[in-house]
C-alpha cells in the first residue's frame, strides 16, 4: 500500500482541478494534475502541481500544517527553475475544509496585480495601473530573496 500523506496530497490535486474546471473554466477539462507532480521531480510537468492554470503556477498542499513561507519559496524555486511564466502560489486544504474554503497564498504585489486588474473591468477605476512585469509572467527579482 502507499504513502497515505502522498495519496492524500494526490487527490487533493486531482479534487482542485475538478473545483477549478468547474468554477474557472465553466465546466470545461482545462485544468488537471500534472504528471508525477508530488514526486519531487521538477522537469517535464513545468514543475507545478497543476497543468492548464492559465497564469497561475500552483503548488498544491493538502496539509494540517503548513510551513507558508517555504511552501510559497518551492513555487518560486520551481517557477524560476522551469522558466515558467506564470505567477506561483500556493493553494492549502486542511480536514474539515470544502474545497471551496481551501486558503489561497501569494505575494501582496503580485495579489495587487489581480486586483487592480479586476478593479477595473468592474469599473471602479478608469487608469490602467502601472506594472512593473506583466500580470501572466513570473519575476523573481519579486521574491524578495
Amino acid at each position: 500500500m502507499g504513502n497515505p500523506q502522498k495519496t492524500k496530497g494526490d487527490n487533493y490535486e486531482r479534487e482542485l482541478a475538478a473545483y477549478l474546471n468547474q468554477k474557472a473554466y465553466q465546466g470545461s477539462d482545462q485544468c488537471g494534475r500534472a504528471p508525477l507532480s508530488g514526486g519531487g521531480f521538477v522537469g517535464l510537468t513545468g514543475g507545478a502541481d497543476l497543468v492548464g492554470t492559465t497564469g497561475l503556477f500552483v503548488e498544491a498542499k493538502r496539509v494540517e500544517k503548513l510551513n507558508f513561507m517555504e511552501a510559497l519559496r518551492q513555487a518560486e524555486r520551481n517557477a524560476i527553475t522551469t522558466r515558467a511564466p506564470e505567477c506561483p502560489i500556493v493553494i492549502n486544504r486542511r480536514n474539515r475544509m470544502t474545497t471551496g474554503e481551501s486558503l489561497v497564498l501569494l505575494r501582496l504585489d503580485r495579489f495587487l496585480e489581480f486586483y487592480n486588474a479586476w478593479l477595473l473591468k468592474e469599473g471602479y477605476t478608469r487608469i490602467e495601473p502601472i506594472a512593473e512585469a506583466p500580470m501572466v509572467g513570473f519575476n523573481p527579482s519579486r521574491t524578495g530573496q
